[in-house]
C-alpha cells in the first residue's frame, strides 16, 4: 500500500499541470554568494521592476498536491512531502516556514530540510483536505527568497466506513396478483468513504431473506416482484432482508442491512358468494311499510371496496311487496317491506335475491360473472289486527255560537279481519278536556257540546278512538281537525289612534292624513272596508273625508289659512263599515292638530309659545338672533370684570398697607452714554439751556453724535453746583411733607456717575452728605410694620454717612 501511495505521488508531482508552485521573481538567477551577500533593499527592488525590466526565467522550487492516509496507525509522525528550493544548495542557509490550517498542530515542517510530517492520525469524513502556505527565507536575516505560496494536503481516503440506509426499515405495498417485475420501491446505501478514489465507495445491493417473492438490482437497489399471482387471501404480508456491499461487493468490503415489509393490497378478485342457496323468513301481516322482515348476507374474501356487496330482488313473485338494501356495517342484505301485507289475500312469497361486486376489476372479468344468487321464501303470519280508519285523518268545519248538539261530521272504522268484528268510538279525554265535542259510539258522528268561540280558539285537535267489540285491547286511533269558522260580530275600529296635523299655510284639497281599519273578525275572502264622514258632522267646513278605496281614506282640508289663535285642536269623527253579515260599523274620531310649517309643509312647531313669535321667522333664524345675544352679553361681562379688576388693583384699602420697592435695574453704558443721552438734563434745564446759549453752543441731538470740535474742552458740571444741590433739597423737603404720595414707598436716586459724563457722576460714592434733622423716632411707635423702615432711619440719623439721597413716602 505505501508503495503505490508513493508511485502515485510521484505521478502526481510529474503530470498534474494545476499544482501550486511558489515561483522565483523575475530576474537573473542567484549565485550562492550572490545569495549570502545581496542587499535586501537591492533585492526588493528588483523583485518589484523585475516583471518590466528583466526577461522571464524557470521557477525557483515547485512542489505539487500533497497526500497522507487516513486513519494512519503507526508510532511515529506520517511523511507527507518535501519542499525544496533551487536555491538552497544543503549548506543551511536556507529555513522554510509553514503556515495556515493545522500548521504547528497537525503538519510540523523541517525548517532546514523542509520534509512536513502529520503528528497525529486524520479522518477524511471530518476534513478531507488542508490549505496550507509555505515560505523559503535566508536562515541569516529572514529575507524571503521565494514568494510565499499556497498548496493543498489531501487526506486520502481508506475503506473505513460500511453502507449505511439512513431511511430504513421501509414499508412499502404492491397489489396482488401483480405480474413479475412489478416496481415494489427503491431503496439507497450512502458510503461515507470517497467515491473518486478506488473502490471503497461503490456499493453493491443483494437479498439475503425474501426469495423466491422479490428480487433487488443489484447496481440501483430497485426491488421488484419475483413471482406471478401472489394471492393476497393466502398471505398478506411479507419481509425482505436487503444487504448493501461497498468495495463493489468484493470480498473483504464492508456490508449494511435494512428490513423492508412489504404488504399484498387487496384487488376485486373474487366475487360474493350466499353461505346457502334458499333462506325461509316469516312476518306479520300487521307489519307496517319499511319493516325489516330478515337479513341474508354473501361472503367476499375481499376487503375494504372491493367486499362491497349489491343485492337486487329478481322480479317476479316478490319484487312488488318486498325490496332488499344493503348494510354499510357488515355488507347484509336486509329486505324491507314495501307494501302492507294482507293474509286473508296472499300467505306466502318465494323470490330470487342476486348479490354481487360494487367495483370490478376488468382484468378479473374472464374469471366468470361476479355475483351469486340464493332463493328467498316469506311466510306471512295472520294477526288479528285492530280497526282500520278510511282516513288517515280528518277536517271539518263548524261555525263559532253553534247551537249544542250540531253535527259536525263523522268517522268510519272497519275490522278487516275475516271475523269482521263490530267497532265502537269514543274521545280520547287528553285531546278534549273541557268537552267541547261528543261522537256517537256506534255511527261516528261527531257533534258540538259546547258553545265555541273563533277568538277564544279558532281550532280544535281532537283523537277519534277506534275499538273492536270482540277485542278491546286492538285499538286504533285517527286525528280530527276542527276549524271553528268566523261570525261577524265584532264592528271595525281605526287601526291605531291616529293625531295628525295640518299646517296653517294648508291649501283647500290637500290629503294631511291617510288612515287605516283592522277588524277582530276572521274574514273569509278579506276584510273589506269602507270610510265616510259622520252624518252629524256632514256640515263641517274645515276637513272632509275621502275613500281611496283599498282599505284606506285620507282626510282632506276643505279651507285654507288656520289660524292656531282661532283654534288649535279640531276633532273629526269619521264612520267605518265592514262588508260582513250581518254589517257592523263604528265610528272613530281623528284628532287634527294645527301646526306652524315650513313653506315646503315641514312641520316647525305646534306648541301655543310659538304663536307669539313674529311671522316669517324660521328655526334657525331664532337660533342664530339667541346666539348673537348670548355672545354679547359674554362680552359685557368679560368688560366689566376687566376694569372692575384693573380698579381694585390701582385702589387698594388704606388698611392694606404695604411696603413696595420699585427697583429699575437699567444700568447705563457709562461714559458711552454720553454721546446719545446729555446727562446734564438731570439738571435744571432751564439753566444748562441759556448757559449753552451765553457759550454758543448748539444743543446736542439724542439720536446724533455731536460733531468734533477743536478748542478748549467745557469742563464737567460739578457735583457742588448750585442748581443741583437746590434740585434735590427741593425735591426732599416735597416728599418729606406732601400727604398725598402714593400709598406704598419708593425710593429715587439722584446723583452723578462717572467724570466723563456731562452731568457727572451718579453714584452715592462722593455725593454731598445731606444734613438734616428730622427726627425718625417716632416710626417705632406705628407697630412691627415700620420697624424696619425705623430701624433704616434711625441708622442714616446716627451715621451721617449715607451718600446715597433717598425719598421716602408713607401713607
Amino acid at each position: 500500500m505505501l508503495t503505490r501511495n508513493c508511485l502515485l505521488l510521484f505521478l502526481w508531482f510529474v503530470f498534474d499541470k494545476g499544482s501550486l508552485s511558489l515561483v522565483r521573481p523575475p530576474g537573473p538567477p542567484l549565485s550562492r554568494s550572490r545569495l549570502g551577500k545581496e542587499n535586501p533593499r537591492s533585492l526588493a527592488g528588483s523583485m518589484r521592476n523585475g516583471a518590466s525590466g528583466f526577461p522571464r526565467v524557470k521557477r525557483g522550487w515547485v512542489w505539487n498536491q500533497f497526500f497522507v492516509l487516513e486513519e494512519y496507525m503507526g508510532s511515529d509522525p506520517q511523511y507527507v512531502g518535501k519542499l525544496h528550493t533551487d536555491l538552497d544548495k544543503g549548506e543551511s542557509e536556507v529555513k522554510y516556514t509553514l503556515m495556515g490550517e493545522g500548521a504547528g498542530s497537525i503538519f510540523t515542517i523541517d525548517a532546514t530540510t523542509g520534509d512536513i510530517h502529520a503528528l497525529r492520525s486524520l479522518d477524511r469524513e471530518v476534513k478531507p483536505y488542508y490549505t496550507l502556505r509555505a515560505q523559503a527565507v535566508d536562515i541569516d536575516t529572514n529575507r524571503p527568497l521565494e514568494p510565499e505560496s499556497e498548496f493543498v494536503i489531501k487526506v486520502q481516503d481508506i475503506n473505513d466506513n460500511e453502507p449505511k440506509f439512513l431511511e430504513g426499515p421501509y414499508t412499502a405495498s404492491v397489489p396482488e396478483m401483480s405480474p413479475v417485475g412489478t416496481y415494489v420501491m427503491q431503496v439507497t446505501a450512502t458510503d461515507a468513504d470517497d467515491p473518486t478514489y478506488g473502490n471503497s465507495a461503490r456499493v453493491v445491493y443483494s437479498i439475503l431473506h425474501g426469495q423466491p417473492y422479490f428480487s433487488v438490482d443489484p447496481k440501483t437497489g430497485i426491488i421488484r416482484t419475483a413471482l406471478p399471482n401472489m394471492d393476497r387471501e393466502v398471505k398478506e404480508q411479507y419481509q425482505v432482508l436487503i444487504q448493501a456491499k461497498d468495495m463493489g461487493g468484493q470480498l473483504g468490503g464492508l456490508a449494511g442491512t435494512t428490513t423492508i415489509n412489504i404488504t399484498l393490497s387487496d384487488v376485486n378478485d373474487n366475487p360474493p358468494r350466499f353461505s346457502k342457496s334458499f333462506f325461509h323468513l316469516r312476518v306479520p301481516e300487521s307489519s307496517a311499510v319499511g319493516f325489516a322482515v330478515g337479513r341474508i348476507k354473501a361472503h367476499d374474501l375481499d376487503i375494504g371496496k372491493n367486499a362491497e356487496v349489491e343485492y337486487n330482488v329478481v322480479p317476479g313473485d316478490g319484487d312488488n311487496m318486498f325490496d332488499i338494501i344493503t348494510s354499510e356495517h357488515n355488507q347484509e342484505g336486509i329486505i324491507i317491506l314495501k307494501r302492507p301485507l294482507d293474509y286473508e289475500t296472499k300467505k306466502a312469497y318465494t323470490f330470487k335475491v342476486d348479490a354481487s361486486n360494487a367495483h370490478l376489476d376488468p382484468r378479473f372479468h374472464s374469471l366468470g360473472a361476479f355475483k351469486d344468487t340464493a332463493t328467498v321464501k316469506i311466510n306471512v303470519l295472520d294477526v288479528d289486527e285492530p280497526p282500520v280508519f278510511t282516513k288517515p285523518s280528518y277536517e271539518m268545519d263548524v261555525y263559532e255560537d253553534s247551537p249544542v248538539g250540531d253535527i259536525i261530521g263523522a268517522v268510519t272504522a272497519q275490522d278487516l279481519d275475516a271475523s269482521n268484528s263490530p267497532v265502537r268510538y269514543s274521545i280520547d279525554w287528553k285531546s278534549d278536556l273541557d268537552s267541547y265535542f261528543d261522537i256517537d259510539p256506534v255511527e261516528g258522528t261527531i257533534s258540538t257540546n259546547e258553545l265555541l268561540d273563533r277568538e277564544h280558539i279558532a281550532q280544535h285537535n281532537i283523537t277519534i278512538v277506534a275499538t273492536k267489540l270482540n277485542s278491546p285491547v286492538l285499538t286504533s286511533r285517527v286525528a280530527v281537525t276542527i276549524h271553528v269558522l268566523d261570525v261577524n260580530e265584532f264592528a271595525p275600529e281605526l287601526a291605531i289612534p291616529y293625531e295628525s296635523f295640518v299646517c296653517e299655510n294648508a291649501k283647500v284639497g290637500q290629503v294631511i292624513q291617510t288612515f287605516s281599519a283592522k277588524d277582530q273578525d276572521l274574514p273569509q275572502n278579506g276584510h273589506k272596508f269602507s270610510f265616510k264622514p259622520s252624518e252629524k258632522d256632514i256640515n263641517n267646513k274645515n276637513f272632509t273625508i275621502r275613500d281611496f278605496g283599498n282599505n284606506t281614506a285620507g282626510i282632506v282640508t276643505l279651507q285654507s289659512g288656520f289660524r292656531r289663535r282661532s283654534q288649535k285642536i279640531y276633532f273629526l269623527p269619521v264612520v267605518i263599515q265592514d262588508n260582513g253579515y250581518p254589517v257592523q260599523s263604528s265610528t272613530g274620531i281623528l284628532t287634527i292638530r294645527v301646526c306652524g310649517c315650513e313653506s315646503d309643509g315641514s312641520l316647525l312647531t305646534c306648541s301655543a309659545e310659538a304663536i307669539f313669535l313674529p311671522v316669517g321667522l324660521s328655526t334657525g333664524a331664532l337660533i342664530a338672533i339667541l346666539l348673537c345675544i348670548i355672545i354679547l352679553l359674554v362680552i359685557v361681562v368679560l368688560y366689566v370684570g376687566l376694569r372692575r379688576q384693573k380698579k381694585e388693583t390701582l385702589m387698594t384699602s388704606k388698611e392694606d398697607i404695604r411696603d413696595n420697592v420699585i427697583h429699575y435695574d437699567d444700568e447705563g453704558g457709562g461714559e458711552e452714554d454720553t454721546h446719545a443721552f446729555d446727562m446734564g438734563t438731570l439738571c435744571n434745564p432751564k439753566v444748562i439751556k441759556e448757559k449753552l446759549l451765553k457759550e454758543n453752543r448748539d444743543l446736542f441731538r439724542r439720536d446724533v453724535k455731536p460733531e468734533t470740535k477743536t478748542g478748549k474742552n467745557q469742563p464737567p458740571v460739578s457735583q457742588d453746583s448750585a442748581d443741583i444741590c437746590n434740585f434735590i433739597n427741593q425735591r426732599l423737603k416735597e416728599n418729606d411733607v406732601d400727604n398725598s404720595a402714593p400709598p406704598y414707598d419708593s425710593l429715587a436716586t439722584y446723583a452723578y456717575e462717572g467724570e466723563g459724563s456731562v452731568a457727572e457722576s451718579l453714584s452715592s460714592i462722593e455725593s454731598l452728605v445731606v444734613d438734616t434733622n428730622e427726627d425718625y423716632d417716632y416710626l417705632n411707635e406705628w407697630g412691627p410694620r415700620f420697624k424696619t423702615l425705623a430701624g433704616l432711619f434711625g441708622e442714616q440719623s446716627d451715621t451721617q454717612s449715607d451718600t446715597t439721597t433717598t425719598t421716602e413716602n408713607r401713607l
